[in-house]
């Protein structure tokens, strides 16, 4: 019997590339650009806050990866297309755009402001219409992959999760419109629904308590909760060449978390 390789990838498949990445300073979108960079290509990683950009690039280029970053809040507009605009003119065209920025927290609708709902919408289904949209003159054509952060609050009722759920309900329906105007200029557009990952900030806020955690293990098919590792792979096919054939879907990757 032959041994299956630990790493399927080839380790210069996205050699070159260029990666924009949104919300990359921590969590599953870090672990998707350290993925890309292993592979070859130079991320871009944008968030709020300088401090925690500059350790993301700092672990990336530690690893022999290339990364630097820009500083920009995804609810301005003009912000993010800056920071798009600097990585073009350090690196070229754009191939691979990651829209991962977001926030969230529990909060029933009855004790949730107006204010909490708003916050969510604009990180989450703003922030992702500003990154896209704002990449478009910027992207290598044809061949360009576009990639946006979902969740099963999308498609799945959840309590206290009435904001994340219309933001991520957007953002699904964003990437198939974007799919359907873009894809006759070789624009490809995905996006990924990740489920509960371990040792994320979202997970640990929406898992607070160890009643929590036992009672979402009981409705995941799998039993367990997911590893960053998992959704780096899965973007780094839907950014690759061999996923040529692939655009406006949205690729749940929770342990079977929304078939419950």
């Amino acid at each position: 019997m032959t041994d299956v390789p630990t790493d399927p990838f080839r380790d210069d498949m996205l050699k070159g590339r260029v990666v924009f990445v949104s919300g990359g300073s921590s969590g599953v979108n870090l672990g998707v650009a350290t993925r890309f960079a292993e592979k070859g290509a130079h991320v871009t990683l944008v968030s709020r806050t300088e401090e925690k950009l500059i350790a993301a690039a700092d672990t990336i280029t530690s690893a022999g990866g290339s990364a630097d970053y820009a500083v920009a809040d995804v609810r301005d507009a003009e912000a993010v297309r800056a920071a798009l605009e600097l990585c073009h003119e350090r690196h070229g065209l754009i191939d691979v755009v990651l829209s991962g920025a977001a926030g969230n927290f529990l909060a029933p609708v009855n004790k949730l402001s107006s204010n909490g709902f708003r916050t969510v919408i604009d990180i989450d289904l703003i922030g992702t219409y500003n990154v896209l949209k704002h990449s478009y003159d910027l992207l290598r054509r044809p061949g360009a992959a576009l990639i946006s952060i979902s969740a099963p609050q999308a498609v799945r009722p959840m309590a206290e999760q009435s904001h994340a759920g219309a933001a991520k309900a957007g953002i699904n329906m964003l990437t198939k419109n974007l799919a359907l105007e873009w894809g006759g200029e070789g624009i490809r557009v995905n996006a990924i629904s990740p489920g509960y990952i371990a040792n994320t900030e979202g997970t640990s806020r929406l898992i607070d308590t160890p009643e929590k955690s036992e009672a979402l293990l009981r409705k995941i098919p799998v039993g367990r909760l997911g590893e960053k590792t998992e959704i780096a792979d899965l973007a780094l096919f839907l950014a690759s060449d061999r996923a040529a054939y692939i655009t406006g879907a949205i690729f749940d990757c929770d342990g079977g978390l929304t078939l419950n």
